[in-house]
C-alpha cells in the first residue's frame, strides 16, 4: 500500500456527510410520525378534526424542541469533554 488511501476525497467526505444527515432526518421524521400518531390518532377517518390536528401540531413542535435540546446538550457535553481532555494534556 502506498498510503494515499488514508486521505479521503473532500467531495466524497462531503457527500457522505450530507447523506448521513439525510438518513438521520428521515429516521427522525419516522420516529416523530410514529410517536405523534400513537398519541393523537384515536380512530382514523377521512378527515382530521380540529382537536386531532392541534394534537399533531403540538406533538411535532414538542418533538422538535426536545430533539433540539438533546442535540444542544450533547454538543455542550462534547465541547466540555474536549476542553477537559485538552487541559489534562497541558
Amino acid at each position: 500500500m502506498d498510503g494515499q488511501g488514508a486521505t479521503a476525497d473532500p467531495q466524497l467526505q462531503h457527500f457522505i456527510e450530507i447523506e448521513s444527515q439525510k438518513q438521520r432526518f428521515q429516521q427522525l421524521v419516522h420516529q416523530m410520525t410514529e410517536v405523534c400518531w400513537e398519541k393523537c390518532m384515536d380512530k382514523p377517518g377521512p378527515k382530521l378534526d380540529s382537536k386531532t390536528e392541534m394534537c399533531f401540531v403540538n406533538c411535532v413542535e414538542r418533538f422538535i424542541d426536545t430533539s433540539q435540546f438533546i442535540l444542544n446538550r450533547l454538543e455542550q457535553t462534547q465541547r466540555g469533554r474536549g476542553a477537559f481532555s485538552e487541559s489534562m494534556s497541558d
